[in-house]
């Protein structure tokens, strides 16, 4: 699959990074694959499927191109959500018109919620010790 042509966008949530090419054209068979496995094997979690899917489903080219992702760091849902936002910035660069439909599903959006940092003096980013009056 490398030697045909390609977009790439780039998803990033919580500590997870996705890398998402896209192949369109007539030869693509509608392939989904996620670090050498296919997307429901990589993940099996109910619903998260749709999740992925949704950029394409909102776009009408569900089944019309070839995905390969290649993701690292962070858990399941931030993995979801950074394959998810990579494939919505590869659609764009694909077809810019797709841009506003993407954008009214919530697909364009960076997700910008990570851990907080641990504070001093107490034992998490806010859960203080507990107080001992003797």
């Amino acid at each position: 699959m490398s030697d045909r042509q390609y977009f790439e966008g780039i998803g990033r949530r919580k500590r997870a990074s996705a890398r998402v090419r896209i192949y369109p054209g007539a030869d693509s068979t509608g392939d989904f694959v996620v670090n050498d496995k296919d997307v429901k094997e990589y993940f099996p979690r109910f619903g998260d499927h749709e999740i992925l899917t949704g950029p394409l489903a909102d776009t009408d080219l569900l089944g019309k191109m070839d995905v390969t992702v290649h993701i690292e760091g962070g858990g399941i849902t931030g993995q979801t959500s950074a394959v998810r936002l990579g494939l919505a910035r590869a659609l764009v660069k694909y077809d810019e018109n797709l841009r506003g439909v993407l954008r009214s599903g919530g697909h364009l959006t960076r997700d910008a919620r990570i851990k907080e940092r641990k504070k001093p003096g107490l034992k998490r980013a806010r859960k203080a010790p507990t107080y001992t009056k003797r």
